[in-house]
């Protein structure tokens, strides 16, 4: 039987119940009606549960997911998606820096740190924090500073914590023979295809467009695949993030912001602009803020004559509203990081925060996990990368998006330890346009061409219908 994932009415309305609870909305009601009529909780790690509803349940949670969103949150005004009032709210909106420019060896070690940081997170995902803990003590790798590996590691904890079914594979230090497929690396591909083809000046519209022409559905998970789906359907943005979407708060547009700071160096401010008109495609509110944040610290951190990683996630908060959960939970974070020596000291605080709470997928605690691994490590490339997969949740998301920025930081693709970067054999595998088995030199160049691009002065004409 074929069960598609993250797309089940009946398992969506679990997950937008618990997305109520974290805006503040009052679903009791609606919480009741459901559990009444038998509806259960999503699964916790998986993208559908096991069987399929009956077709009176799934008609009901269809009508729950509507009811759902026409609830108000208390906490929309302090958390907006549209651009003018998230700048409204932003007292200290960056401004850019001139004559800022970025290297392509610099771009190099960004793109080889993205791949480093999520093919170290990969063979964990999905395990909960003891498990990965585990498996890396096991293996006499913890903190982890080399791929994860199961030499060594005994049989009886396998059996109780696997790998990534999936990952393994390709993933463990013994397998590596370049860089695997990964929607952390397709979307960055995705991102470089939407600026070769519309400029910095594309529309939400555009992004969609590309999606249509390039994107596998079957390589898109949670937010990107509900919008692929509505977009389908007919839906226009912003409608495609908001239709029976209940992971429009989750991590998937964050993972989609690197190129917007690559081809913005010095300006976090544009860099950030950027990412929102490519977030919206499928993402509100935190979701949004997050994609925003990550793609202000990479433009801060992309230029030759970079600040401090400090500087750099200082940066990223001046893009988000201050009043919003995503904000709070970065400055805590940070504040946690510069309080604690012990980096699991840390996790175990930012897990008895948010894991009651959120799912392993939401921006909320990644974010916050990205910068903490960042502050504590004070840019190191090997202690942010391994602080940011020891903490957890999407371990290979954030290793990405930790990995890219630290890559950037270091400067040069040499400035990057040997024994991280040789496995990838400069191959990246892919199955978006024509860029499998693509070097990451040559991504570097590509993406040059497009940080050096002059933007078109005149205003883009009208986008024409979907396809």
């Amino acid at each position: 039987m074929l069960r598609l994932t993250w797309v089940q009415p009946e398992d969506l309305v679990g997950h937008e119940l618990r997305q109520a609870r974290l805006d503040g909305r009052d679903a009791s009601a609606v919480a009741a009606r459901w559990r009444a009529a038998g509806g259960g909780e999503p699964p916790a790690r998986a993208g559908a549960s096991p069987g399929p509803a009956s077709p009176r349940l799934s008609r009901l949670a269809e009508d729950l997911l509507d009811e759902l969103a026409g609830l108000p949150s208390p906490l929309a005004a302090a958390e907006p998606t549209e651009l003018d009032r998230i700048r409204a709210l932003c007292p200290d909106w960056p401004a850019p820096r001139p004559g800022a420019r970025v290297s392509p060896g610099r771009l190099e070690a960004a793109w080889l740190g993205r791949a480093v940081g999520c093919l170290l997170g990969k063979p964990v995902e999905k395990l909960p924090l003891t498990g990965i803990r585990l498996l890396g003590r096991a293996a006499g790798n913890w903190p982890p500073t080399a791929y994860f590996t199961a030499r060594g590691v005994p049989r009886d904890l396998l059996t109780a914590h696997p790998w990534n079914r999936r990952s393994a594979p390709t993933s463990l230090a013994e397998n590596i023979d370049g860089m695997p497929e990964d929607d952390d690396l397709n979307y960055p591909l995705l991102g470089l295809l939407l600026l070769r083809r519309h400029g910095k000046a594309f529309t939400t519209g555009d992004v969609a467009r590309v999606w249509l022409d390039e994107l596998p559905p079957g390589r898109t998970f949670t937010a990107e695949r509900v919008a692929l789906r509505n977009l389908l359907t007919g839906l226009e943005p912003p409608h495609t993030a908001r239709h029976r979407n209940p992971f429009r708060e989750w991590i998937g547009a964050l993972i989609r912001a690197d190129v917007h700071g690559w081809t913005n160096p010095g300006d976090p401010g544009a860099a950030a602009e950027q990412a929102h008109r490519d977030a919206t495609l499928s993402h509100t509110a935190n979701g949004v803020h997050a994609a925003m944040f990550a793609a202000a610290v990479v433009a801060a951190a992309a230029p030759d004559d970079a600040p401090d990683v400090h500087a750099c996630l200082r940066a990223g908060l001046a893009v988000v509203p201050p009043g919003s959960r995503l904000a709070g939970a970065v400055r805590h974070a940070v504040r946690l990081a510069g309080a604690h020596d012990d980096f699991d000291t840390v996790v175990d605080r930012l897990h008895a925060v948010h894991s009651p709470a959120h799912h392993w997928v939401h921006a909320v605690p990644n974010t916050a996990l990205i910068a903490a691994a960042l502050t504590h490590a004070d840019g190191d490339f090997t202690g942010s990368v391994s602080r940011a997969v020891s903490g957890g949740w999407d371990t290979d998301s954030n290793g990405a998006t930790v990995g890219g920025v630290a890559g950037l930081l270091a400067g040069s693709p040499a400035a990057l330890p040997a024994h991280w970067t040789a496995p990838l054999k400069n191959r990246l595998a892919t199955s978006v346009g024509d860029f499998d088995g693509t070097g990451f030199d040559t991504l570097a160049h590509l993406t040059h061409r497009e940080a050096t691009r002059p933007c078109p002065s005149p205003p883009p004409p009208p986008p024409s219908p979907l396809p």
